[in-house]
């Protein structure tokens, strides 16, 4: 289900979600009292900028893709291209910006299913956590993973617990004292206790590795 709270830049989430993993989980308590409230980025709040982001993202370097974006930007005057705007622009002049031929797919296929109103992202907002996973799975270039990313850090839901990811695998192992990958039955067990702050939860486990 959708939590109630609006975001988790709200400081009482923030407190009410470090009281509960104080009390629910001693290992992670150790953290919370380590770092606090944690300060992160988020992603842009319009779902389409979130999504086309994520896909540049997508397995390089942070400092590879943000040069990228830069370059994919400056065509459009250094912002990201309507979804009408990017499927009127040549497919070589995109790429000539370093977008791969894969990510110019995902790209496109995004935003033909925006421009026929296949896709609707605004709506996205009013949806349980898992029936916006399902939706953005049908699109190419999104698996559950980019999914997780986008109800974290642009619709802002602080009960998602993305197991998959290898940050909160190693962090999880780091954090539980366990010499091999932590696997899924034990994650979701411990990660019970966590919620309805999973997602904050999840936030402690990147920072345990810095």
């Amino acid at each position: 289900m959708r939590s109630s709270f609006e975001s988790m830049a709200d400081i009482r989430v923030w407190a009410r979600a470090m009281r509960h993993l104080r009390k629910r989980d001693a290992k992670l308590a150790k953290l919370v009292s380590k770092y606090g409230m944690i300060r992160h980025e988020w992603g842009p709040p319009n779902p389409y900028e979130a999504i086309v982001d994520a896909f540049i993202y997508q397995q390089i370097s942070g400092k590879a893709a943000e040069s990228i974006s830069n370059k994919f930007k400056a065509l459009y005057g250094g912002r990201l291209p309507a979804p009408k705007e990017f499927l009127k622009t040549s497919e070589k002049r995109v790429k000539g910006s370093g977008i791969s031929p894969q990510k110019y797919s995902y790209i496109k296929d995004l935003c033909e299913r925006l421009v026929n109103g296949e896709l609707d992202l605004d709506g996205l907002a009013k949806l349980p956590d898992e029936e916006v996973i399902a939706i953005l799975d049908d699109v190419r270039g999104i698996g559950r993973w980019t999914a997780e990313m986008f109800l974290m850090f642009s619709l802002r839901r602080v009960d998602v617990f993305p197991m998959d990811d290898l940050g909160i695998q190693n962090g999880f192992r780091k954090v539980y004292g366990l010499k091999g990958r932590p696997n899924r039955d034990r994650m979701l067990a411990t990660s019970a206790r966590w919620a309805p702050y999973r997602s904050i939860a999840s936030l402690y486990l990147w920072r345990s590795q810095d």
